[in-house]
């Protein structure tokens, strides 16, 4: 999910990543799984489209292509798209454009406020007990990708504050609505739909059950479907991919990191003076600005989302939760 540096949206909680599998979105999974219940056959179904997307011309050609390119069975998916309900909340979301003006530099006090919402005495001390609870999973993650524990835990708790915030938008609903009622984006949306619809045959869910963000993103990860079906890993090794579990959610994020080049025991980032540098950035907090030299590994941070403020609050998080874990 991307915003603009000032005001920074979560890739996975809120938006998708521009940056993130767009050219390659039909991406077979790294692990195949063979799916525990089959997507269900129903019978009943019309031909025609019913209900909200009814006589959608666009919708229809969808269906042709999912059956013709992924096997699916028509009459199943008229009669799930017949279902599929738009959702006006989300388009809305959807439809402000991004900012494109000129670079601005960060507004006074930008980066304390942002900061203020996840480094909070709740998050550090959830993120404690998170660690805790998943200490197994954690390590043997750190340990098979190469990914310092305290990042994964950090990454979870920006998204969904240890699964406490999922989001409780129905997923299927959602990626109809983004790519058959919205226009900026799409393209990338009807790409995701159609990653998601393959997840759910592959790891065998009911494509209407997932709950995630109004954007598509699931799990605690938040991870939009085309990731999910790159990235996402059985980490419990129980057959299926299920990033709302902690265990294959704490190796779907550790397996995102080490694939987009983290260094264990790297540095993240320093405190540093103004410098015309593509590896300073600026932050602006309440007192003033805040110059950071930053590493490979804040970079690979900024790949599952890109503010620097995201990467900063979630390396600082890291940090602060380490501190007291240890």
């Amino acid at each position: 999910m991307t915003g603009c540096a000032s005001n920074p949206v979560d890739y996975h909680g809120d938006y998708p990543n521009n940056n993130i599998n767009q050219h390659a979105v039909i991406v077979q999974p790294q692990k195949p799984v063979q799916p525990l219940i089959q997507a269900p056959i129903v019978n009943n179904y019309s031909v025609n489209l019913a209900g909200d997307y009814v006589n959608n011309p666009e919708v229809q050609t969808f269906i042709q292509h999912m059956v013709q390119t992924h096997g699916f069975s028509q009459d199943y998916l008229v009669g799930l798209f017949s279902q599929a309900q738009r959702l006006d909340f989300v388009i809305r979301l959807e439809s402000p454009e991004p900012y494109k003006g000129p670079v601005t530099r960060p507004k006074l006090g930008s980066w304390t406020k942002y900061r203020s919402q996840f480094l909070t005495e709740a998050h550090i001390n959830n993120g404690v007990e998170f660690w805790r609870n998943n200490a197994a999973a954690i390590a043997k993650a750190s340990a098979t990708y190469g990914v310092d524990p305290e990042y994964i835990v950090g990454i979870i708790g920006v998204e969904t504050f240890f699964g406490k915030n999922f989001g409780k938008t129905c997923i299927f609903d959602a990626l109809t609505t983004l790519a058959f009622d919205t226009h900026r984006r799409a393209p990338y949306f009807t790409q995701e739909l159609e990653n998601f619809l393959l997840m759910a045959k592959e790891e065998g869910y009911d494509p209407r059950q997932p709950k995630g963000s109004w954007a598509g993103a699931m799990g605690y990860g938040q991870f939009m479907p085309s990731s999910f079906r790159k990235l996402a890993v059985d980490f419990d090794n129980n057959g299926r991919r299920d990033l709302w579990q902690p265990a294959d959610a704490v190796g779907s994020v550790a397996h995102y990191f080490s694939e987009h080049g983290w260094q264990l025991n790297g540095v993240v980032t320093r405190p540093t003076q103004a410098e015309d540098s593509p590896d300073v950035i600026e932050l602006g907090a309440a007192t003033g600005s805040e110059y950071w030299r930053i590493y490979d590994n804040f970079k690979v941070i900024k790949k599952y989302n890109s503010s620097n403020k995201y990467a900063m609050a979630v390396h600082q998080l890291a940090q602060a939760i380490k501190q007291r874990y240890n």
